[in-house]
């Protein structure tokens, strides 16, 4: 660097605010070196998801590459804005000073770009694109996919993700476009739609675990036994027991023979002999049926009303709009 060089920096230096003292070093770099090349597209979109996942592998599944081709992707978006986006460990990811400026400016364009990409389907003769939508396995396995299977067949175009998820994830920074959770788990700012009030949760257990031991005659009586619990990622606690009558809801927390996190192999547990289980009535009822499973405290069993959730929005997909429609039709189906 010459003289001339040497003073036209300096000047700059103090001529600017300390804060953007990086971008304008970044324009000084490529003046006397070669032209930086631009970004593409789909290595901005990579760098938000990671930017928001926190994680290389979560971003990749959802991105659909290899981690590695990734990590790759990523770097050379670095190599070629001279600059680094990313804090990298062995166990997470986290945005530099840089990275956090970037995200703040482009993740608002990208959304709108997708956005507007989806209602370009509007033009189509059928409705097309992705839906995505984040519940727990029951409610996909019993309520989602019955009710969305007849779709997925008369419009092969719509690409529907249901995504398992016991969290409270905030669907709109997760980018799903829509949510299944009880009633009161559903913020004031989004649009609820009923899905199923009529189902409950019941409490069972194998005769052969209730074989010498007290059969519960009330809420309470539960902690006497050993139980089955459900540990929820939002909080890491576990889930308690929240059982009704005549309007009375009691609360109980149990001691634990098991802990998952997935109501499939609670129920399951229960079937062993294991310990008391708490799981949805339309699940329990066929081993009601035959005899491996026997219901306590029906007097207590509380409802499970399911809401399907989503964000106001200016605009929606042809794809998501098919979807609400075929979710409400057979709602209505259901209760007629």
């Amino acid at each position: 660097m010459d003289a001339a060089q040497r003073a036209k920096w300096q000047w700059r230096r103090q001529a600017i605010p300390r804060f953007a003292q990086k971008t304008v070093k970044l324009d000084w770099i490529c003046e006397i070196g070669a032209p930086m090349q631009r970004p593409n597209l789909a290595e901005l979109q990579s760098f938000v998801t990671v930017a928001r996942e926190r994680s290389f592998t979560r971003a990749a599944a959802q991105l659909g590459v290899s981690r590695s081709a990734l990590s790759h992707s990523m770097l050379a978006l670095e190599s070629r804005l001279g600059i680094r986006l990313l804090s990298r460990t062995t166990r997470s990811v986290s945005l530099t000073e840089a990275g956090t400026r970037l995200l703040v400016a482009i993740e608002p364009h990208l959304t709108q770009i997708d956005t507007e990409l989806s209602l370009l389907t509007e033009l189509r003769d059928t409705p097309a694109g992705r839906v995505r939508i984040s519940a727990t396995d029951y409610v996909i396995n019993n309520v989602l996919w019955p009710k969305l299977a007849p779709l997925a067949r008369i419009y092969p175009d719509i690409e529907l993700e249901l995504s398992v998820d016991y969290g409270l994830t905030d669907i709109v920074e997760h980018q799903y476009d829509a949510g299944v959770r009880t009633g009161d788990q559903v913020a004031k700012d989004m649009i609820a739609v009923l899905l199923t009030g009529d189902r409950r949760l019941a409490v069972v257990a194998s005769p052969e675990y209730l074989q010498g031991r007290p059969i519960p005659a009330e809420p309470g009586d539960l902690i006497q036994h050993r139980c089955l619990n459900l540990r929820l990622p939002t909080y890491g606690s576990l889930a308690p027991w929240e059982l009704e009558k005549d309007g009375k809801i009691v609360t109980v927390r149990v001691g634990g023979a098991a802990v998952f996190n997935s109501v499939y192999p609670v129920l399951q547990a229960a079937i062993d002999a294991v310990g008391v289980g708490f799981v949805p009535l339309d699940l329990a009822q066929p081993h009601f049926d035959s005899g491996t499973l026997v219901p306590l405290l029906p007097d207590w069993w509380p409802m499970l009303p399911l809401y399907l959730y989503y964000p106001h929005r200016r605009q929606t997909s042809s794809a998501f709009a098919a979807v609400l429609d075929a979710l409400k039709a057979a709602t209505d189906e259901g209760s007629a």
